[in-house]
């Protein structure tokens, strides 16, 4: 049972992770039209700048968690401003392949300067121990990542669905012109989405740092995983994101105890079946 409840809660941190990270594609993907490659880049680039800030400018765990997502964000919007809305009337491919190209760059980049190893990053002092729950142990951290990632995903999804914000920035996806005659920035708005959508990932990166080590490769090994998560919840679908990601990360961490050869392949063996009962996704919309 130990084994079992301990394995669960491994594919719980794995699915609070896919949440953050599928969350963000589904926002940039809806609002946007773009599939984004790059969000694995913009995951490692936020456990990247969380060890960097710690080791170079001595900023420690929490403040990286409110900076670093500001500070993915700004670069995820100054690339909106720069490559992206020069493709946003082109088919989806564009997008794709712009974003490969993105995302290839900036890994390149990190293992230029830093090559492939891992780098530690130590547990906050507060956030060390854990609890003796009785039927298993408890590790404060791991229990802080699935708290902090479901709190910023709920309130992400209710930013985007239940704000006048968030009205304003669907409004401006599915009609920019009669939108842009009500007086507004559409192209800000746009920008603003982006932002978001890899702000997640920065601050998905930043609560990795401490459970897996910070490496130029680490965004490449999880994106696939990703969007595999957001083709079964349905894509530009915000809330089928947070709700696939979680079970599907509990499902592999079941897997794991029942089938251990199985567990990479548990999430794709599904995607391959809701693809063909339901091709939209389980919370997407039928065209």
């Amino acid at each position: 049972m130990q084994a079992l409840f301990g394995q669960l809660l491994v594919g719980l941190i794995n699915g609070s992770f896919y949440a953050m990270l599928s969350l963000g594609l589904a926002i940039i993907f809806g609002l946007l039209g773009i599939v984004n490659i790059a969000q694995g880049a913009f995951y490692m680039l936020g456990g990247f700048v969380t060890w960097m800030l710690l080791n170079y400018a001595g900023i420690g765990y929490f403040w990286s968690l409110l900076l670093v997502p500001i500070i993915v964000g700004l670069i995820g919007a100054a690339i909106e401003k720069t490559l992206l809305k020069r493709i946003y009337n082109l088919d989806h491919m564009y997008g794709l392949l712009l974003t490969f190209g993105i995302m290839m760059f900036i890994q390149g980049m990190f293992v230029h300067f830093f090559a492939t190893a891992g780098r530690p990053y130590t547990v906050p002092s507060a956030l060390t121990g854990g609890y003796n729950l009785g039927f298993m142990f408890l590790p404060k951290y791991r229990g802080w990542v699935v708290l902090a990632s479901l709190v910023l995903c709920l309130v992400t999804w209710y930013a985007i669905e239940k704000t006048s914000i968030g009205r304003t920035l669907r409004a401006a996806t599915e009609n920019p012109t009669l939108t842009r005659a009500f007086g507004v920035n559409v192209p800000a708005l746009m920008t603003i989405g982006f932002g978001i959508g890899v702000a997640l990932a920065g601050a998905a990166g930043v609560l990795a740092a401490p459970i897996y080590p910070v490496s130029p490769l680490m965004g490449a090994e999880l994106i696939i995983t990703v969007f595999a998560v957001v083709v079964v919840g349905g894509m530009g679908s915000i809330m089928g994101a947070i709700v696939t990601s979680l079970m599907l990360g509990l499902l592999e961490g079941l897997t794991k105890v029942v089938y251990p050869q199985g567990s990479n392949m548990v999430i794709f063996v599904i995607m391959l079946i809701v693809l063909l009962v339901r091709p939209a996704g389980l919370f997407g919309r039928e065209r």
